[in-house]
């Protein structure tokens, strides 16, 4: 067994991002399940694959790539067409890979890369450098060393204690370090850290990280360079948890843009008890759980709230955080 451990530093910007990160995800938690629809996932699938492969210089907008999932003619060169079926197919088997399985990942660069490569799904046996505005900004290990890198790479991603967060950020820096194909590392980097993040967390899968990426591309260009410059991991990790909290973010504000327009303008008087009676079986339940179990928006649940206060009939006691709520008796 070897003893390899990838160099990075854990930072307090990184605890601090771990932790926000977690918070948002328990909030996801509680988002209408209306929200979380195939339909949803469909179009953040879109948004990822469109994402990874604009940042390598492919012309498809969400539309054209649409128009690929969906059987339709659409205009391009032959790789540009080729890129996005290759993508969409490396996408639709996300819930297939074990991130622990080296195989696996050789499997999502053949479906990555399969009409585009002679040597799909085989490591590079070339020397290869990645360019930057100032020419070549890093040059990767020789091919003979490649598959013992992997193999290291990859047992510390089995053995490691590390909250996956980080192993996912970790292990797409060390990989595009290592640059193990001919072609295809930011694709493949990119999309198994997606695998990793789901086997935290299902709905990673459907979270169109790689369009923040896209969003940022320049910072994830610096990034790297920053982290090859320092000789770990660290500046990388900082970046992709930041883009991972911005991701949610984003999500979790679309979520809200979801609620019908058009709602009663009277509270039913079910959901009031219903409402009245949570807050007394826990006074520091929150809004979105509320809306959870009642299967409503948390935009709905405010409004509720707004009311059954004026009404005086609860009060909260301190502010959102560290406070609670307190039903008043009028008896």
């Amino acid at each position: 067994m070897s003893n390899y451990k990838p160099p990075y530093t854990i930072t307090s910007k990184i605890l601090t991002l771990t932790s926000e990160v977690s918070e948002l995800i328990s909030d996801i938690k509680y988002i209408d399940k209306n929200y979380s629809t195939l339909t949803l996932r469909k179009k953040n699938r879109i948004k990822s694959i469109t994402g990874t492969l604009q940042i390598e210089g492919n012309s498809f907008d969400e539309e054209r790539v649409t128009n690929v999932i969906n059987g339709k003619t659409v205009f391009g060169t032959i790789r540009e067409i080729e890129e996005v079926k290759g993508a969409i197919k490396a996408y639709d088997n996300i819930d297939n890979y074990d991130y622990k399985n080296e195989k696996d990942l050789l499997l999502a660069h053949r479906f990555l890369m399969k009409n585009l490569l002679q040597n799909a799904g085989v490591y590079r046996s070339t020397n290869v450098g990645v360019g930057g505005k100032e020419g070549v900004t890093h040059v990767a290990p020789p091919p003979n060393l490649v598959p013992q890198l992997m193999g290291e790479l990859f047992e510390w991603v089995k053995t490691t204690d590390e909250h996956l967060l980080i192993v996912s950020c970790i292990f797409h820096y060390e990989f595009e370090f290592i640059h193990p194909f001919s072609d295809g590392n930011g694709r493949v980097g990119r999309v198994w850290q997606t695998v990793i993040l789901k086997s935290y967390k299902e709905f990673f899968s459907f979270m169109p990280i790689e369009s923040m990426v896209k969003d940022n591309q320049q910072k994830y260009y610096q990034a790297l360079e920053d982290s090859g410059s320092m000789g770990e991991s660290t500046p990388f990790i900082e970046f992709m948890l930041e883009v991972i909290s911005k991701s949610l973010k984003d999500y979790i504000r679309e979520s809200k843009k979801s609620v019908p327009k058009s709602v009663p303008k009277n509270v039913p008087l079910k959901r009031v008890d219903e409402i009245i009676n949570l807050i007394k079986k826990d006074k520091n339940i929150t809004i979105l759980q509320i809306a959870d179990l009642l299967s409503v928006s948390d935009k709905t649940i405010k409004r509720d709230i707004t009311k059954l206060k004026n009404e005086n009939k609860i009060v909260r006691v301190g502010g959102l955080k560290g406070g609670y709520w307190k039903v008043i008796d009028k008896n």
